[in-house]
């Protein structure tokens, strides 16, 4: 099975569809700080700054479908008006950037969302995170459309990738920590939070950044696969995700430690030899992705959300 093409890029997943808004983003700018001011103005972080949410947000950060996100912030505040912060959507880098994913697309522009981790919001810390990357014509471009340019030494329009940027991806991460070169102490949610950083939360973050190079740009606390293990379950903190992942006969569940992390080594050297130019490693990459049930999310996830809502949720059911 080939890679996404770039007409693939272009075209919505189910996810970055804005539905009956997309009459509404066909007529918003494409330029990158105009995309930055919109994604800003429509989600504020559920927890970066610690916003003082109101009932209504404090579901938002599990609002998947980008409709769902603009359905939302259309009830609370005219779509091409100012609003207030009781009046955006709580969500995260995730949700700025398929905001941004779904302007391009709209507009024919190739775009992906990529998952790793980013070294400019504290020192010494890898933050895991959410940018975009859009096709100029001739290469992809990085972009993280919840920067101001003014507060960062770097382009957050064009950012650099490879050895030593400020954003390393999630298989990037991977093979640095596989190889000794990275602590992975260091790498995660936050520091005073152990079960969401290390080693374990890197590897998974590889099965993550597959999904969304092929589309399916789910939330950051949806599992499937290897991740459902039973102790991978117990460092996430659910008591009862053992039993939910029993009832619903989710596959992967029973793949090993070791076993794991081969299938994250062959994973993030493929992702990186493709990133590199390889099409035959990024066909690869989609064989694997698309042929082994246990790599990819099926019509059902386990979703662990930091909202405090936890179970199995059927994707299919929009």
């Amino acid at each position: 099975m080939p890679a996404p093409t770039l007409f693939d890029y272009s075209d919505h997943s189910p996810y970055s569809n804005p539905g009956n808004h997309a009459g509404y983003f066909s007529e918003l700018s494409t330029d990158p700080e105009e995309l930055h001011r919109f994604v800003c103005s429509a989600v504020v972080h559920y927890r970066a700054g610690s916003p003082q949410l109101t009932e209504a947000q404090k579901a938002d950060p599990d609002r998947r479908w980008l409709t769902s996100i603009l359905d939302a912030a259309e009830m609370r505040a005219p779509l091409d008006g100012p609003r207030t912060q009781a009046q955006q959507v709580a969500g995260c880098c995730r949700d700025h950037t398929l905001l941004a994913v779904g302007v391009l697309r709209t507009h024919g522009v190739p775009a992906r969302s990529r998952i790793g981790f980013a070294t400019y919001f504290t020192p010494g810390w890898h933050a895991d995170h959410v940018v975009g990357e859009r096709w100029d014509g001739s290469r992809w471009v990085r972009f993280d459309p919840e920067l101001d340019q003014k507060d960062f030494d770097f382009d957050v329009n064009d950012m650099p990738t490879g050895p030593g940027s400020p954003f390393p991806t999630a298989a990037e991460s991977w093979l640095a920590i596989r190889s000794g070169t990275a602590d992975p102490a260091t790498f995660g949610v936050t520091p005073d939070v152990p079960h969401l950083h290390g080693k374990d939360f890197v590897r998974y973050y590889v099965l993550l950044e597959v999904a969304h190079r092929h589309r399916d740009e789910l939330l950051l606390w949806d599992m499937w696969g290897p991740q459902l293990g039973a102790r991978n379950l117990r460092d996430a903190g659910s008591g009862h995700a053992s039993a939910w992942v029993e009832d619903a006969g989710l596959p992967g569940a029973d793949m090993s430690d070791a076993e794991f992390d081969a299938v994250a080594d062959e994973l993030a050297y493929l992702l990186v030899a493709a990133d590199a130019g390889d099409s035959e490693a990024a066909d690869q990459l989609a064989e694997l992705y698309r042929g082994d049930v246990r790599l990819r999310p099926g019509e059902r996830v386990l979703t662990l959300s930091p909202t405090g809502h936890a179970g199995i949720t059927d994707l299919a059911l929009r």
